[in-house]
């Protein structure tokens, strides 16, 4: 047998099986450059059109009111999750103030794992949008409502169902074309 007759023919799947790792990493790449290049960060809420979690949580310090799932019936409410630690809650801050002095939809915030005396601190010195406060000192409520980072913005319906969430400090173009037309949505179904 010569050097030419011992040629033998691959299997096409042998062929199949070395392009797959270039097929990887060619969607690897894909993917990469996807995620470099899209804009849209917003997560889906497990929680939208549910009902916000049970709880009831006391007061921050220097403060009389609490909140709980049954202050979020009976009308269209904004919940913030916020802490004084938190640096893009600074950022939010003003438009939250802003928007409180319009008086067009409530505000609410959950004050996440912060020091006793440290969010009063805080509202005094950016002002305070909140009609009621509840402190979550050990974060378990938070959780509850798929909180994993800081700030996060929910729109609440008249009957105490979880509407729309927003992660992280919003600015005014998603106050004004993403939060706001849900409340006055809800509002107008709602009749209020």
């Amino acid at each position: 047998m010569s050097d030419g007759a011992r040629h033998v023919a691959r299997p096409a799947g042998g062929r199949l099986l070395a392009m797959l790792p270039l097929a990887i990493a060619a969607l690897l790449g894909g993917a990469f450059y996807w995620g470099l290049w899209n804009k849209d960060d917003r997560l889906p809420s497990t929680l939208i059109g549910r009902p916000v979690p049970e709880f009831a949580l006391p007061p921050i310090e220097g403060r009389d009111d609490g909140l709980s799932s049954e202050d979020l019936r009976g009308e269209v409410s904004i919940v913030n999750v916020w802490a004084s630690w938190c640096v893009p809650c600074r950022v939010e801050m003003p438009l939250l103030v802003e928007l409180a002095a319009t008086g067009s939809v409530p505000i609410h915030g959950i004050n996440h794992r912060d020091a006793r005396g440290a969010a009063l601190g805080f509202l005094a010195e950016l002002g305070d949008p909140y009609t009621r406060i509840g402190a979550d000192r050990n974060g378990r409520v938070s959780i509850d409502w798929g909180v994993y980072g800081l700030p996060e913005t929910f729109v609440i319906d008249g009957d105490g169902r979880i509407a729309y969430k927003h992660v992280g400090p919003f600015d005014r173009r998603a106050l004004d074309e993403e939060i706001l037309p849900v409340v006055r949505r809800l509002q107008a179904e709602d009749g209020s």
